[in-house]
């Protein structure tokens, strides 16, 4: 099983991290809200303290789903956001909360509310040579709380994923396309945006609203819960 953790009281909601990156991400948003919320993260396969699973998002969602408390509300950054999606297609949830998440990260013929699939190749290559000091970088962009990029900091050289999770994640970004699944569920959709997120632009926010979703769009990159700003939906 994959390595989570439960934190708090209250409704059961689901944290879901990003690629590359570990749920210790999610430590800000933990302590701002573990007093309304019983809050469980966890470790994508092959991502901080879980081990590797083969396979694809298919796979890993069903991994997931074994940690899962019944009918959570789900957030899912980025990478966990799109599982997520796949999540709540397969899974009987309450909530889905998408952060600088998309159900097609890529631009197509007829997607154009995604980013250039070169221009994330180039991303995931230079993360490949120089793990740390890319996501570092990343990061340096997202925020500017020098004690927050710190800890992240600590945390991005504690918690390195394997060379084979980075693989699957980056095909599960580039292959998936999960938004006739999006269109389809039949949950409360909320999608908060970051402004100046250079991967899952703003433009997204109509798509999303066509597509009964309640949008926020905060002046942050796109880990918008880093912001001091970010506030969880008051419904869920």
């Amino acid at each position: 099983m994959l390595w989570h953790k439960t934190f708090g009281q209250g409704p059961d909601l689901v944290l879901l991290h990003g690629w590359g990156f570990s749920s210790e991400i999610f430590h800000p948003l933990i302590e701002r809200y573990k007093g309304k919320y019983r809050i469980t993260v966890v470790d994508l396969p092959g991502h901080g303290r879980s081990d590797d699973i083969e396979g694809g998002a298919n796979e890993w969602c069903e991994a997931i789903i074994k940690c899962l408390p019944e009918n959570a509300s789900i957030l899912g950054s980025s990478l966990g956001g799109l599982l997520a999606i796949k999540i709540a297609s397969i899974s009987s949830i309450n909530n889905l909360v998408l952060v600088g998440a998309s159900p097609k990260l890529t631009n197509h013929a007829n997607w154009q509310n995604g980013m250039q699939q070169e221009t994330f190749i180039k991303f995931a290559s230079d993360l490949k040579k120089n793990y740390a000091k890319t996501l570092r970088r990343f990061v340096s962009l997202q925020t500017k709380n020098k004690c927050l990029m710190r800890r992240i900091a600590e945390d991005i050289e504690k918690f390195t994923p394997s060379t084979y999770a980075l693989d699957q994640g980056l095909n599960i970004l580039l292959q998936s396309d999960f938004r006739s699944l999006y269109s389809d569920l039949n949950v409360s959709k909320y999608a908060i945006l970051g402004a100046l997120d250079m991967l899952v632009p703003r433009s997204i926010e109509s798509w999303y609203q066509a597509n009964n979703t309640q949008t926020t769009i905060l002046r942050t990159g796109h880990l918008p819960f880093l912001d001091e700003n970010f506030t969880l939906p008051n419904d869920i």
